[in-house]
């Protein structure tokens, strides 16, 4: 057993080891080789294979709440790493740290960044204290590695120490709030990636479709023509725009409050740490980052989560209606609406022989809850703080992280195992569409709207085409008809834009498909 600051605490030695495990658990262990480690509340034994240490262990103890540690959210660490790379360079530059220190702590990040050492970032998502148990178990395994490379044991404290040099002019109060800022922004980028594709995966669906005429539908009922076609490049068109929104959002994140310290007066922060930390905080994660103008008032204020959270909340939501909308086209498949067909991912019942239902579409939507419920915990977070600071900002941040992963997924698997294997059942499309009463909407302007509702009613009631009983009423001639009932203009589509004229069987010609460009955010250095 090695020692790091202290002997054993006779009154704490018996306290539960914690291990950094996926599940948070706090195992014992007596045969591991241990070393010890000392805070302001008595020591603690941590194995020697652990780069986390005592803040970590008790944080582990406390706060055995999700059994999720924060390693589950890789960008966030790697924001981490970034973020005390940065305060490193900073503190070298101006002075405040020696070169030898400084170098160690950000040989150690890089290492971080680049994937290593994320097992050991062991504290749970859910945490009291403002995430200062976060900031320390980071503190803690950039330490232990710094020292590791020196040639020097984990624990040598006096030679690099977590709070002395790899914490040196930050506070968890500033820190904190800027690695989930930036983690965010690392974040959004696959889930924009996915957005994206999803949308251009439903307008190659419009493509496809667009030469096929259907009856188009409010408050579920039959209104007027539009093509398949139409239907889905609107959802293409829908997902692009939130893209746009999310993008919109995420530049909002880019004012951090790095340099403000404990409550944004600087107490501890050199002389020119402020300006040399966002200046390296830049280079090292390409974002567009400034320091806040008002660091009291940045510290404290937790607004901008709620307007990302609310950017995510619209897209889960909008990504859900078109969920459900393809569950309503594709249900029966014979007492249903039934115009579209879903891929057959899995067997539906257990007692219904052959039954298969929506369960992507389903999965799609459940997330979507899950996003808005989230939501409303970062309100309330937001709400809840309290003077110069949040203390709620880890649940913030797990909201938030869970939203963009979960969103992230459910449209890839959305893309993946439903849009791109969606089939239009056009016999049953064309026979509707033939029965349908909806098209003298078309020849009300032409006929008046009384005499149309009357021969609506007849049509309904004798089952019979709308286009027979006009030309057998006299109102107009067949030609005149056949021009009025055009594909191209019930639709609104011009004749190049891929309707097909139903009576001729003329083929469409597909339209470019519009493409929305996104912004690249160069990933972090190294």
């Amino acid at each position: 057993m090695t020692e790091s600051n202290a002997s054993a605490d006779p009154n704490t030695a018996s306290l539960p080891l914690s291990s950094p495990t996926s599940t948070n658990q706090i195992p014992t262990s007596e045969n591991l080789p241990t070393r010890t480690e000392t805070d302001s509340i008595g020591s603690l034994e941590i194995p020697d294979t652990a780069y986390w240490g005592v803040h970590t262990a008790r944080a582990n103890e406390n706060f055995p709440i999700a059994r999720r540690p924060i390693s589950v959210y890789p960008d966030f660490v790697r924001a981490f790493a970034c973020v005390k790379q940065a305060a490193a360079r900073a503190n070298a530059e101006i002075g405040a740290l020696d070169d030898q220190r400084a170098n160690l702590i950000d040989a150690a990040c890089e290492e971080i960044k680049s994937g290593k050492l994320h097992d050991q970032f062991a504290v749970g998502v859910v945490q009291g204290g403002a995430g200062t148990s976060t900031n320390m178990n980071a503190n803690e395994v950039i330490t232990n590695r710094a020292l590791e490379i020196a040639g020097r044991s984990k624990g040598d404290y006096a030679f690099i120490h977590p709070n002395d040099h790899t914490n040196h002019s930050q506070s968890t109060n500033d820190t904190y709030p800027t690695a989930i800022k930036i983690a965010l922004a690392f974040s959004l980028q696959n889930l924009l990636g996915e957005l994206t594709l999803l949308a251009d995966a439903f307008a190659a669906k419009g493509r496809e479709f667009a030469h096929i005429v259907k009856v188009g539908r409010t408050q579920l009922q039959d209104a007027v023509p539009m093509t398949l076609g139409q239907e889905f490049n609107a959802f293409a068109t829908t997902l692009r725009e939130d893209v746009e929104r999310l993008e919109e959002a995420v530049a909002l994140l880019g004012e951090v409050n790095m340099g403000a310290t404990a409550i944004g007066t600087s107490i501890n922060a050199p002389v020119g740490y402020k300006e040399a930390v966002i200046k390296h905080l830049r280079q090292i994660t390409g974002l567009d980052l400034k320091t806040a103008g008002d660091l009291v008032e940045s510290t404290s204020d937790t607004g901008v989560f709620i307007t990302f959270s609310g950017a995510l909340k619209r897209s889960a939501l909008k990504m859900s209606k078109i969920a459900n909308d393809l569950r309503l086209l594709s249900s029966g498949p014979q007492a249903g609406i039934g115009e579209i067909k879903l891929p057959a991912r899995q067997a539906g019942s257990s007692i219904m022989p052959g039954k298969v239902n929506p369960v992507i579409p389903e999965a799609v939507s459940q997330v979507a809850y899950s996003v808005a419920g989230a939501d409303v915990t970062v309100s309330m977070a937001v709400e809840g703080g309290q003077l110069q600071l949040n203390a709620f900002e880890p649940i913030i941040a797990h909201s938030l992280f869970q939203s963009i992963t979960w969103l992230e997924r459910a449209a890839q698997t959305f893309r993946i195992n439903c849009v791109n294997g969606i089939t239009a059942n056009e016999a049953h499309i064309e026979d509707t569409v033939d029965r349908s009463v909806t098209v003298i909407t078309a020849l009300a302007p032409v006929i008046g709207y009384v005499a149309a509702a009357k021969l609506a009613k007849e049509a309904l009631a004798k089952n019979e085409p709308i286009a027979d009983l006009v030309v057998e009423h006299g109102l107009l001639e067949r030609d005149e008809l056949g021009e009025i009932l055009h594909p191209e203009r019930l639709t609104g589509m011009p004749a190049d834009d891929s309707v097909g004229n139903i009576a001729t069987g003329t083929e469409a010609v597909p339209r470019d498909e519009v493409t929305t460009e996104l912004p690249i955010i160069p990933a972090p250095e190294g």
